[in-house]
């Protein structure tokens, strides 16, 4: 039986420094893999064990990494183990065949968002406007499909989270706020979209998955077996649905633990 893998990849595979949640003496951290260089700086983590269990799961499973990444972003990462075939960037605007995006799938997705939200130029503007200089760093567009912030998060305004929120909502437009990124995602342009394609070509007739934004809400639902970490937005609103584990472990420890648990169910049905 195939069985297909998706999973988000920060915070719920790899990890920055600030995430990693190395709550343990010193002494007793996990050795850790640097998967991901950006200018120069070492920048994503993921422990030594969850290398072997990927390394491992490439084998097992069609392992297809599922992130709101733009591809330059997932490019750069390293993972350990065979090279995947299908990657979903974008939060699904790209699916990545090869490491080439399918246009006809890219095309599929533009129709589907100007019929269905309102455009990206509207949200941006939106954003410009309302958003303090005091808090945001940087304003930036992410593939020609959606737009996020870098901000200073211990600055940010809570209530003006839940005013953007509420403003995306009315054109079809969602909010997910991760670590210092404010995203503001068209409601159509969803990893299960996507997911669901790759399961389709690849034959998959189990579907696993993993993530811990609201962004990875859809393809939690999407897949037959879902985890969560016990850190990231679904965690911290309790979200919950049939057939989705909620972990305990936090931080890097947390990716250990997804991958082993994705590598048990794929290898209980070969």
């Amino acid at each position: 039986m195939a069985v297909l893998v998706a999973s988000d990849l920060d915070r719920t595979l790899i990890y920055s420094p600030s995430a990693l949640a190395l709550t343990m003496p010193d002494a007793r951290a996990p050795r850790l893999l640097c998967v991901e260089v950006h200018e120069a700086r070492p920048l994503s983590f993921m422990t030594e064990t969850a290398a072997a269990l990927l390394t491992a799961l490439g084998d097992a499973a069609v392992f297809t990494p599922t992130t709101t990444r733009t591809r330059k972003q997932y490019l750069r990462i390293n993972l350990p183990g065979p090279a995947p075939k299908y990657a979903i960037c974008a939060n699904g605007g790209h699916i990545l065949v090869d490491g080439v995006s399918d246009q006809d799938w890219h095309a599929g997705v533009l129709a589907r968002l100007a019929e269905q939200c309102a455009p990206l130029d509207e949200v941006r503007a939106h954003l410009e406007a309302t958003a303090d200089p005091l808090w945001v760093r940087k304003h930036r567009v992410a593939e020609d499909l959606f737009a996020y912030l870098v901000v200073e998060r211990e600055l940010l305004p809570e209530a003006w989270v839940k005013e953007l929120a509420a403003w995306a909502e009315n054109r079809g437009w969602t909010v997910s706020l991760q670590g210092r990124k404010i995203y503001a995602v068209p409601k159509p342009l969803t990893k299960s979209a996507a997911v669901r394609e790759v399961a389709r070509r690849s034959g998959a007739e189990l579907t696993l998955g993993a993530g811990d934004s609201l962004l990875d809400a859809d393809l939690l639902l999407a897949v037959d077996r879902g985890w969560r970490p016990g850190h990231g937005e679904l965690a911290d609103t309790e979200w919950t649905a049939p057939d989705i584990t909620a972990l305990p472990e936090r931080g890097v420890l947390a990716g250990e633990r997804i991958l082993r648990e994705f590598l048990k169910e794929a290898a209980g049905v070969r």
